[in-house]
Protein backbone atom coordinates (compact mmCIF):
# COMPACT_ATOMS: atom_id res chain seq x y z
CA UNK A 1 0.00 0.00 0.00
CA UNK A 2 2.85 2.40 0.75
CA UNK A 3 4.35 1.75 -2.68
CA UNK A 4 1.04 2.51 -4.38
CA UNK A 5 0.70 5.76 -2.44
CA UNK A 6 4.24 6.80 -3.36
CA UNK A 7 3.54 6.09 -7.04
CA UNK A 8 0.41 8.26 -6.94
CA UNK A 9 2.32 11.12 -5.34
CA UNK A 10 5.17 10.83 -7.86
CA UNK A 11 2.74 10.93 -10.79
CA UNK A 12 0.72 13.89 -9.46
CA UNK A 13 3.89 15.80 -8.62
CA UNK A 14 5.48 15.24 -12.05
CA UNK A 15 2.31 15.96 -14.04
CA UNK A 16 0.78 18.95 -12.25
CA UNK A 17 2.62 20.29 -9.21
CA UNK A 18 6.21 20.21 -10.52
CA UNK A 19 5.39 20.41 -14.20
CA UNK A 20 8.47 20.05 -16.36
CA UNK A 21 7.60 23.04 -18.57
CA UNK A 22 5.83 25.38 -16.17
CA UNK A 23 7.85 24.67 -13.02
CA UNK A 24 11.36 23.67 -14.16
CA UNK A 25 11.12 25.51 -17.54
CA UNK A 26 12.57 22.64 -19.57
CA UNK A 27 11.28 21.71 -23.02
CA UNK A 28 10.53 25.32 -23.96
CA UNK A 29 11.54 24.86 -27.64
CA UNK A 30 8.69 22.51 -28.66
CA UNK A 31 6.41 24.25 -26.15
CA UNK A 32 6.64 27.46 -28.16
CA UNK A 33 7.30 26.02 -31.63
CA UNK A 34 4.57 23.36 -31.92
CA UNK A 35 1.81 25.08 -29.94
CA UNK A 36 0.01 26.83 -32.77
CA UNK A 37 -2.70 24.16 -33.23
CA UNK A 38 -4.23 21.86 -30.66
CA UNK A 39 -4.07 18.67 -32.72
CA UNK A 40 -0.39 19.16 -33.57
CA UNK A 41 0.43 20.04 -29.96
CA UNK A 42 -1.37 16.97 -28.66
CA UNK A 43 0.50 14.75 -31.12
CA UNK A 44 3.82 16.27 -30.02
CA UNK A 45 2.89 15.66 -26.38
CA UNK A 46 2.12 12.00 -27.09
CA UNK A 47 5.41 11.60 -28.99
CA UNK A 48 7.38 13.19 -26.13
CA UNK A 49 5.59 10.94 -23.61
CA UNK A 50 6.49 7.85 -25.61
CA UNK A 51 10.12 8.90 -26.06
CA UNK A 52 10.55 9.90 -22.42
CA UNK A 53 9.11 6.57 -21.26
CA UNK A 54 11.51 4.53 -23.38
CA UNK A 55 14.46 6.75 -22.46
CA UNK A 56 13.64 6.52 -18.75
CA UNK A 57 13.39 2.76 -18.91
CA UNK A 58 16.77 2.43 -20.62
CA UNK A 59 18.39 5.09 -18.43
CA UNK A 60 17.23 3.31 -15.25
CA UNK A 61 18.71 0.05 -16.54
CA UNK A 62 22.04 1.70 -17.33
CA UNK A 63 22.03 3.64 -14.05
CA UNK A 64 21.20 0.68 -11.83
CA UNK A 65 23.53 -1.87 -13.43
CA UNK A 66 26.41 0.29 -14.72
CA UNK A 67 26.53 3.96 -13.74
CA UNK A 68 25.68 4.26 -10.04
CA UNK A 69 28.42 3.85 -7.41
CA UNK A 70 28.89 0.18 -6.67
CA UNK A 71 26.75 -0.98 -9.61
CA UNK A 72 26.74 -4.78 -9.96
CA UNK A 73 27.82 -5.01 -13.61
CA UNK A 74 30.59 -2.41 -13.40
CA UNK A 75 31.87 -3.90 -10.12
CA UNK A 76 31.90 -7.38 -11.65
CA UNK A 77 33.84 -6.14 -14.66
CA UNK A 78 36.29 -4.36 -12.32
CA UNK A 79 36.93 -7.56 -10.37
CA UNK A 80 37.15 -9.60 -13.58
CA UNK A 81 40.09 -7.51 -14.78
CA UNK A 82 41.89 -7.80 -11.45
CA UNK A 83 40.80 -4.60 -9.74
CA UNK A 84 40.96 -3.91 -6.02
CA UNK A 85 37.79 -5.29 -4.34
CA UNK A 86 37.80 -2.47 -1.78
CA UNK A 87 37.42 0.18 -4.48
CA UNK A 88 33.86 1.37 -5.24
CA UNK A 89 33.43 1.76 -8.99
CA UNK A 90 31.56 4.95 -9.95
CA UNK A 91 30.81 5.56 -13.65
CA UNK A 92 28.23 8.31 -13.16
CA UNK A 93 30.55 10.70 -15.03
CA UNK A 94 29.49 8.92 -18.23
CA UNK A 95 25.78 9.56 -17.61
CA UNK A 96 25.43 12.49 -20.03
CA UNK A 97 27.02 10.62 -22.92
CA UNK A 98 24.99 7.47 -22.37
CA UNK A 99 21.73 9.34 -21.89
CA UNK A 100 22.17 11.34 -25.09
CA UNK A 101 22.75 8.15 -27.07
CA UNK A 102 19.69 6.54 -25.45
CA UNK A 103 17.48 9.54 -26.22
CA UNK A 104 18.74 9.82 -29.82
CA UNK A 105 18.06 6.16 -30.53
CA UNK A 106 14.59 6.42 -29.02
CA UNK A 107 13.77 9.48 -31.13
CA UNK A 108 14.91 7.73 -34.28
CA UNK A 109 12.65 4.81 -33.49
CA UNK A 110 9.67 7.16 -32.95
CA UNK A 111 10.45 9.10 -36.13
CA UNK A 112 10.47 5.95 -38.25
CA UNK A 113 7.22 4.78 -36.65
CA UNK A 114 5.40 8.10 -37.20
CA UNK A 115 6.69 8.42 -40.79
CA UNK A 116 5.43 4.92 -41.59
CA UNK A 117 1.99 4.98 -39.99
CA UNK A 118 1.10 8.70 -39.59
CA UNK A 119 2.47 10.67 -42.58
CA UNK A 120 0.30 13.80 -42.05
CA UNK A 121 1.43 14.04 -38.44
CA UNK A 122 5.04 13.59 -39.52
CA UNK A 123 4.69 16.49 -41.97
CA UNK A 124 3.04 18.63 -39.29
CA UNK A 125 5.90 18.05 -36.88
CA UNK A 126 8.48 19.05 -39.45
CA UNK A 127 11.89 19.74 -37.95
CA UNK A 128 10.64 19.61 -34.37
CA UNK A 129 10.39 15.81 -34.32
CA UNK A 130 14.15 15.27 -34.73
CA UNK A 131 14.67 18.08 -32.23
CA UNK A 132 13.17 15.85 -29.52
CA UNK A 133 16.69 14.47 -29.32
CA UNK A 134 17.82 17.76 -27.82
CA UNK A 135 14.66 18.23 -25.75
CA UNK A 136 16.00 19.05 -22.32
CA UNK A 137 12.81 17.72 -20.66
CA UNK A 138 13.81 14.15 -21.59
CA UNK A 139 17.37 14.65 -20.44
CA UNK A 140 16.07 16.23 -17.23
CA UNK A 141 13.98 13.12 -16.50
CA UNK A 142 16.98 10.85 -17.05
CA UNK A 143 19.18 12.96 -14.75
CA UNK A 144 16.47 13.01 -12.08
CA UNK A 145 16.34 9.22 -12.19
CA UNK A 146 20.13 9.16 -11.87
CA UNK A 147 19.82 11.27 -8.71
CA UNK A 148 17.05 9.18 -7.12
CA UNK A 149 18.25 5.63 -7.84
CA UNK A 150 21.31 5.65 -5.51
CA UNK A 151 19.82 8.26 -3.17
CA UNK A 152 17.63 7.94 -0.12
CA UNK A 153 14.50 7.26 -2.19
CA UNK A 154 16.04 4.19 -3.91
CA UNK A 155 13.76 4.41 -6.91
CA UNK A 156 12.93 1.16 -8.61
CA UNK A 157 11.96 0.66 -12.22
CA UNK A 158 8.28 1.26 -11.44
CA UNK A 159 9.09 4.61 -9.80
CA UNK A 160 11.13 5.70 -12.83
CA UNK A 161 8.39 4.71 -15.30
CA UNK A 162 5.65 6.47 -13.31
CA UNK A 163 7.82 9.59 -13.04
CA UNK A 164 8.53 9.65 -16.78
CA UNK A 165 4.91 9.01 -17.77
CA UNK A 166 3.74 11.71 -15.35
CA UNK A 167 6.27 14.14 -16.83
CA UNK A 168 5.08 13.32 -20.35
CA UNK A 169 1.44 13.78 -19.35
CA UNK A 170 2.31 17.12 -17.75
CA UNK A 171 4.12 18.20 -20.93
CA UNK A 172 1.06 17.22 -23.00
CA UNK A 173 -1.26 19.19 -20.70
CA UNK A 174 0.94 22.27 -20.83
CA UNK A 175 1.45 22.32 -24.61
CA UNK A 176 -2.23 21.58 -25.29
CA UNK A 177 -3.36 24.43 -23.04
CA UNK A 178 -0.86 26.73 -24.72
CA UNK A 179 -2.09 25.72 -28.18
CA UNK A 180 -5.72 26.37 -27.24
CA UNK A 181 -4.88 29.82 -25.90
CA UNK A 182 -2.81 30.72 -28.96
CA UNK A 183 -5.66 29.73 -31.27
CA UNK A 184 -7.89 32.14 -29.39
CA UNK A 185 -5.21 34.83 -29.50
CA UNK A 186 -5.08 34.61 -33.29
CA UNK A 187 -8.66 35.93 -33.36
CA UNK A 188 -7.91 38.78 -30.95
CA UNK A 189 -6.60 42.25 -31.68
CA UNK A 190 -3.07 41.73 -30.35
CA UNK A 191 -0.68 44.67 -30.51
CA UNK A 192 1.77 44.39 -33.36
CA UNK A 193 4.79 44.49 -31.07
CA UNK A 194 3.53 41.47 -29.08
CA UNK A 195 2.48 39.22 -31.94
CA UNK A 196 4.22 35.87 -32.19
CA UNK A 197 6.72 34.86 -29.49
CA UNK A 198 6.07 37.95 -27.36
CA UNK A 199 2.46 37.19 -26.47
CA UNK A 200 3.30 33.48 -26.30
CA UNK A 201 5.89 34.09 -23.60
CA UNK A 202 3.48 36.29 -21.64
CA UNK A 203 0.77 33.61 -21.78
CA UNK A 204 3.32 30.98 -20.77
CA UNK A 205 4.29 33.04 -17.73
CA UNK A 206 0.63 33.41 -16.72
CA UNK A 207 0.18 29.64 -17.06
CA UNK A 208 3.23 29.06 -14.88
CA UNK A 209 1.81 31.34 -12.17
CA UNK A 210 -1.54 29.56 -12.41
CA UNK A 211 0.10 26.17 -11.90
CA UNK A 212 1.76 27.50 -8.76
CA UNK A 213 -1.66 27.18 -7.13
CA UNK A 214 -1.20 23.40 -7.05
CA UNK A 215 1.68 23.70 -4.60
CA UNK A 216 1.10 21.49 -1.58
CA UNK A 217 -1.51 19.24 -3.19
CA UNK A 218 0.77 16.20 -2.83
CA UNK A 219 1.10 16.80 0.92
CA UNK A 220 -2.65 17.16 1.22
CA UNK A 221 -3.20 13.87 -0.62
CA UNK A 222 -0.64 12.12 1.61
CA UNK A 223 -2.25 13.50 4.78
CA UNK A 224 -5.75 12.50 3.68
CA UNK A 225 -4.58 8.96 2.87
CA UNK A 226 -2.87 8.67 6.25
CA UNK A 227 -5.99 9.90 8.04
CA UNK A 228 -8.16 7.40 6.17
CA UNK A 229 -5.83 4.56 7.16
CA UNK A 230 -5.74 5.39 10.89
CA UNK A 231 -8.79 4.08 12.85
CA UNK A 232 -10.94 6.70 14.54
CA UNK A 233 -11.69 5.97 18.22
CA UNK A 234 -14.85 7.58 19.53
CA UNK A 235 -15.00 8.65 23.21
CA UNK A 236 -17.09 6.34 25.42
CA UNK A 237 -19.98 8.04 27.27
CA UNK A 238 -21.29 6.67 30.62
CA UNK A 239 -25.06 6.44 31.02
CA UNK A 240 -26.75 5.65 34.33
CA UNK A 241 -28.92 2.52 34.34
CA UNK A 242 -32.63 3.11 34.52
CA UNK A 243 -34.74 1.48 37.22
CA UNK A 244 -37.18 0.11 34.65
CA UNK A 245 -34.46 -2.10 33.18
CA UNK A 246 -34.84 -5.85 33.43
CA UNK A 247 -33.36 -7.31 36.61
CA UNK A 248 -33.29 -4.04 38.55
CA UNK A 249 -35.80 -3.59 41.41
CA UNK A 250 -38.20 -0.70 41.28
CA UNK A 251 -37.32 1.85 43.90
CA UNK A 252 -40.24 3.35 45.83
CA UNK A 253 -40.66 7.09 45.66
CA UNK A 254 -39.04 9.03 48.40
CA UNK A 255 -41.43 10.71 50.92
CA UNK A 256 -40.29 13.78 52.76
CA UNK A 257 -40.67 13.31 56.51
CA UNK A 258 -42.84 15.86 58.34
CA UNK A 259 -42.37 17.22 61.87
CA UNK A 260 -45.45 16.38 64.00
CA UNK A 261 -44.52 18.82 66.75
CA UNK A 262 -45.11 21.77 64.48
CA UNK A 263 -48.62 20.72 63.58
CA UNK A 264 -51.44 22.54 65.43
CA UNK A 265 -54.09 20.35 67.19
CA UNK A 266 -57.44 20.11 65.44
CA UNK A 267 -60.11 22.53 66.69
CA UNK A 268 -63.41 20.83 67.58
CA UNK A 269 -66.49 22.98 66.95
CA UNK A 270 -69.83 21.91 68.43
CA UNK A 271 -73.24 23.44 68.24
CA UNK A 272 -74.44 25.37 71.24
CA UNK A 273 -77.67 23.34 71.45
CA UNK A 274 -75.69 20.11 71.86
CA UNK A 275 -73.60 21.50 74.72
CA UNK A 276 -74.79 20.21 78.23
CA UNK A 277 -76.76 22.68 80.53
CA UNK A 278 -75.61 23.33 84.10
CA UNK A 279 -77.70 21.57 86.82
CA UNK A 280 -80.49 23.51 88.63
CA UNK A 281 -79.92 23.89 92.42
CA UNK A 282 -83.27 25.18 93.86
CA UNK A 283 -86.94 25.71 93.04
CA UNK A 284 -86.63 29.43 92.24
CA UNK A 285 -83.92 28.88 89.74
CA UNK A 286 -86.00 26.02 88.31
CA UNK A 287 -89.06 28.25 87.92
CA UNK A 288 -86.99 30.93 86.32
CA UNK A 289 -85.62 28.33 84.01
CA UNK A 290 -89.13 27.14 83.06
CA UNK A 291 -90.38 30.70 82.47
Amino acid sequence: MDTFISLILIFVSAAIINNFVLHYFVGICPFLGVSRRVDTAFGMGCAVTFVISIASFLSWMFTFFILQPGAPLSSWMWLLFGGDPDVIVDLSILSYIIYIFVIASSVQFVEMYVRKFFPPLYKAFGVFLPLITTNCAILFACLEILKQVPGEAHWGLHHALVFSIGGGVGFTIAISLMAGLREELDMCDTPKSLRGPGIALIVGGILAMAFMGFTGVDKGIANSIEMSRTPVTLPQTFTEPKSEAVGLPHEPPLVKPTDESNESPPVETKDKQDSPQPPIQNEEEKADHVN
